[in-house]
């Protein structure tokens, strides 16, 4: 990983260098699926550290906003999330974990599987639990 390397749009686009592109406040969205339906669990944002972290030990690791630190997923709920492929889109700015969640398999901190349980309607109707919830 390579996150001050500049490279040409080409480069970036086709190459093989992996130099994610953090944002001003030194995050990268990082969207979480399950590595065995393709779930989508949760999204969440990882700086420098949370992302070496995460390569080095295979277990996710991202930055709380709220909290402001460093947040090793799993570490108080044993839901931790085993990174099984790592995937970052065209330009390098976003991120795709395909994770096996340890534990019970909750994601959310609602007690959900996913943070993804409510589906918006187009006709202004409330949100509503999916079924399986």
């Amino acid at each position: 990983m390579n996150s001050r390397t500049e490279l040409s749009k080409s480069e970036r686009e086709e190459g093989t260098v992996f130099a994610p592109r953090f944002d001003a406040n030194g995050l990268v969205t990082a969207v979480v699926t399950d590595a065995g339906d393709g779930s989508v669990l949760m999204v969440a944002h990882m700086n420098e550290e949370a992302l070496r972290l995460t390569l080095e030990t295979g277990i996710a690791h991202y930055w709380s906003r709220s909290r402001r630190a460093l947040w090793k997923k799993g570490e108080t709920s044993g839901n931790f999330q085993h990174v099984a492929e790592l995937r970052v889109d065209c330009d390098q700015d976003a991120l795709w974990l395909k994770v096996e969640v340890a534990g019970d398999g909750v994601t959310c901190h609602t007690g959900r599987r996913s943070c993804f349980y409510r589906t918006v309607r187009a006709d202004g109707m409330e949100p509503r639990l999916y079924p399986e919830d």
